[in-house]
């Protein structure tokens, strides 16, 4: 009969060898591309500096298409208000009153305008508009300091990911969404009004569904162009 000792001894030599054998599924970070390759979100300031002679005279062309531009950017990629920053002096509440009104006649809504003044202290006496944005961002890619013979560990390359993240950080609609979502919108009650009539009526919920109703493409009469 074996001895106690040499059983212990015995069964330790199986669990070593079995610890060696088996790969371990627990690769920790480095198999992660979001932690290896993490996405940076950084608030950016963009404005432009346009000069204001009086409610009459109102833009130069260039300075019209400078402002043109930066609304259009801060409608679709703005966080937050945007700001019109007069120098101080006698036509700082003018500048102010006709920049408000024309950011609103772009389309910015008016609670989302913000007006003040500054002190003049370069000489320069031109109107500050801008605002915010926030700019997703990451590390460029390609490190190959690892030895792709070398697989013994059985770990992804460094550079595992990068590609991934840099499409992501390129292609998010607003970079804010990834640091903090935004709040959902009201609930539709006029179609949660209707749904639940026809649902109390035992009727169909859902909405109708026309025959022309298709997925598939149409081609034009005799031009075997699909439409």
């Amino acid at each position: 009969m074996m001895p106690h000792s040499m059983r212990f001894a015995a069964l330790a030599a199986v669990l070593l060898a079995g610890s060696c054998a088996a790969p371990s599924n627990d690769f920790g970070p480095q198999a992660d591309g979001t932690y290896n390759h993490p996405i940076s979100v950084q608030p950016e300031t963009r404005g432009v500096r346009v000069s204001f002679s009086g409610l009459d005279a109102g833009l130069m062309p260039e300075d019209a298409a400078k402002l043109e531009v930066l609304v259009r950017d801060y409608l679709q990629n703005g966080d937050g208000s945007i700001s019109v920053s007069a120098p101080d002096g006698p036509d700082s509440a003018r500048a102010i009153t006709y920049f408000g009104e024309r950011l609103a006649n772009m389309g910015v809504p008016r609670t989302r305008i913000l007006v003040g003044s500054h002190p003049v202290s370069d000489g320069d006496g031109r109107v500050e508009i801008s605002f915010v944005t926030y700019v997703a961002h990451t590390e460029p890619c390609g490190d190959w300091t690892k030895n792709v013979a070398d697989t013994a560990d059985n770990l992804p390359m460094p550079n595992f990911g990068c590609a991934v993240q840099h499409n992501i950080a390129a292609m998010v609609a607003n970079p804010h969404d990834l640091e903090e979502p935004r709040g959902m919108d009201a609930a539709d009650a006029t179609r949660r009004t209707a749904v639940m009539g026809h649902y109390e009526k035992g009727e169909v919920t859902q909405a109708a569904k026309h025959t022309t109703d298709s997925g598939q493409e149409q081609s034009a009469p005799g031009s075997g162009i699909s439409n």
